[in-house]
Formats: C-alpha cells, structure tokens, sequence
C-alpha cells in the first residue's frame, strides 16, 4: 500500500499565501474532490488547545483554517468548524473565549460558515466522541506541527484527540497514563474517526517542551498534507529529526495496518523531502529517545524518572494545573502549588494547561547521571 504526502513552502501567514499554498497541497494529492464529495457536509477540526491568539504559535492559525474552507466551499460543501479544547480536572476550557482569541470565531464570522460546539456525544468502544462525525459526511483534521511533551509529536493522529467529548478526557488520562496505552487510544480514536483529508500547519511550529507555553517557536515554513495521517506524521517524525516508529501512536497505527509508515512506500509531492529536513527538533525534557538504547531504559526505568516542578517565578497562582490533574495531587499551599509525588503520574497534563509556562521537568538523579 502506497501513500501519498505533499509538503509545500509557505513563509509567512499571509493570507493570499496561504491560500495559494493549501490549495497546491491538496492538487499535488489529486485535488479535493478525490477526498470530499461536492455538496456534501465537512466538518473541519483545528488544534485548539486553550485560549491563546495566533500568534503564541499553540493553535492551528486561522488563516490556514480560511484557506482550508474555502477550497471546501468551492465544490460547495456546508462547512463547520468545531473543536474540543483541553480539560483542566473537572472543568472544560472556555470554549467559546478560546474560539474568540484563536481568531476561528471571526473566521467562521467572515466566511459564514457554523462554528460549532462538542456538547453532544456519542459512545464509541472506549470513549465519547462529538456527534458532529454522525451529523457530517466528512472530516477533515487541519492540526498545528508541535512536540508534546507526553506523546513527543502532537500532529495528525493526536490532533483527534479533542473530538473526545468533555470531561472524559481527563479519565482517558487517569486510566491510560502509560506511553504505549495512551497511543493505543489514539489510535483507536482514529480509526473510529478517520479523516478523509489531514493538513499540518508547519508554518510556525514548536519545539522543545510543547505542546503550550512550555514550547519554543520555530519558523519552518511548510504546509504538509495527506489523506493519510500514518505517513504524514510519519513524514513529520522525519522533518523532527527522529524516525516514524519514535512516534508511538504511529508504530501502533501501523501495525494495525491503519495506513503507511515506510518511507519508502511514501509518495513525497512538492517539496523533496530532504530539502525541508535541517537542524533536528529540540524534543521535550521527558523524551529519552535517541539519548540512551531502550534496553537500558528497560533496566534502568524504575530510576530514571521525570516528574513537574514549579517555577515559581513564573506561577500566577491562576490554579490552571491544579484543575488539570488527573491524579489530585497538585494543590495550594501557604499561596504556593504543591505537588504530592507520591501520587503522580507524570502525565505532565500541568504543563499543558499552564498558560504562563510556570511548569518546568524535575529529573531523577540517574536520568541527570547519564545525561538526560
């Protein structure tokens, strides 16, 4: 099985440019009415993490959002845009304050198509997913190139992870806090949900401890895409500096046979891909690839460890990471957070949601002694 991916330049989010170049992404894969039928109903998932503008670099940028709905409008598709922000504990992040300040709300306001909400849901195996899949023919996944300092590249695949309907991904969280467990959830998430097109926005990415304010920006300048987000983030992987089976979730959806991860059964169009391929990513602290074999990390896991630790002059006392514990074991203390390790899962959801990167890595001693 074969598998194709288009990487095309785009230096800056101008919006002519961006047009051009999402439009040329799609024709290099055949054109878009080899994925999405004409006059049908699209449902279009940007990364909305939290509640941050464009130009923080966290969430997809809304003008490759614009471009995206307007070659479905084109072959005159009803479009909806919708997406699930992150949960902190028991509280969902304001959705309708992160619509506004990621700029999707005025995108939608401009090309008049619905912005809409994942306040329904329906159960699928293991989990809630929005019941805005029933309600469209079509789903298309536009997700910001970013690490996660969880999952070490948050891309196609990931970016599924908010048709997850409310509070439930903080159970997800709870029950799945292993590496490996969690990527099998996201790949069950995607093969419930599979898009019918994926477009990566790499023209800004992120680097370092993403996938939010923890993060550093990186001007890359590519738009990619591909009707399979296997090769795609597979493609990403290569772009970072790491190889496709690095990223957990896409070694398990290939060998679910979920779609391709062999570069070399990988049609590259556009861009050649060594082109595009420069300095390596810097990952996030908690990755232990590339830095020691896994057999020692096998040996050695139980003493090499990662856990959060407060910066504390950064922390606001906003109590962000105090909600979005899965565990409880973050609270305030004498007007200072606290952590209570002994019930940590280190699933850094704290990190992720802290919106003044106040959240830094707490290293073992072994992890420090050999260099990690």
């Amino acid at each position: 099985m074969n598998s194709k991916v288009s990487i095309v330049k785009c230096k800056n989010y101008d919006p002519d440019l961006v047009q051009w170049a999402v439009k040329k992404a799609i024709e290099l894969l055949g054109g878009i009415t080899g994925y999405i039928r004409p006059e049908s109903k699209v449902l279009v998932k940007p990364n909305l993490l939290m509640a941050k503008e464009p130009e923080a670099g966290i969430t997809t940028h809304p003008e490759v959002m614009r471009a995206v709905i307007k070659a479905l409008k084109e072959i005159n598709c009803r479009v909806f845009l919708g997406d699930g922000p992150c949960v902190w504990g028991t509280q969902i992040e304001k959705v309708d304050e992160v619509y506004a300040r990621s700029g999707m709300e005025r995108i939608c306001q401009e090309e008049d198509i619905a912005l809409v909400k994942f306040d329904k849901r329906r159960w699928r195996g293991k989990f809630p997913l929005t019941t805005w899949l029933d309600d469209c023919d079509y789903l298309v996944s536009i997700s910001k190139f970013k690490t996660h300092d969880f999952t070490i590249l948050t891309g196609a695949i990931k970016n599924l992870y908010g048709l997850v309907s409310g509070t439930y991904k903080t159970e997800i969280h709870k029950k799945y806090f292993d590496n490996l467990d969690f990527a099998n959830i996201l790949v069950d998430i995607y093969e419930q949900a599979k898009p019918a097109l994926n477009i990566v926005d790499g023209i800004v990415a992120m680097e370092g401890d993403g996938p939010a304010t923890g993060g550093k920006l990186r001007n890359l300048g590519l738009l990619i895409a591909s009707p399979d987000a296997v090769a795609l983030d597979s493609v990403l992987a290569l772009i970072m500096g790491l190889e496709p089976f690095d990223i957990l979730s896409t070694k398990v959806a290939a060998q679910r046979q979920l779609g391709v991860a062999d570069i070399n059964s990988i049609q590259i169009c556009g861009e050649k891909l060594a082109d595009v391929i420069k300095e390596p990513f810097k990952l996030p602290s908690t990755s232990l690839k590339s830095k020691i074999p896994r057999p020692i990390i096998e040996i050695a896991k139980k003493l090499i460890s990662f856990d959060p630790k407060i910066d504390y002059n950064n922390c606001t006392l906003c109590a962000a990471c105090v909600q979005a514990c899965p565990a409880k074991v973050i609270s305030i203390e004498s007007k200072r957070i606290t952590i209570d390790y002994s019930g940590c899962i280190s699933c850094f959801c704290c990190q992720e949601a802290c919106p003044y990167s106040a959240i830094k890595v707490k290293k073992s001693i072994v992890a420090k002694m050999v260099g990690l």
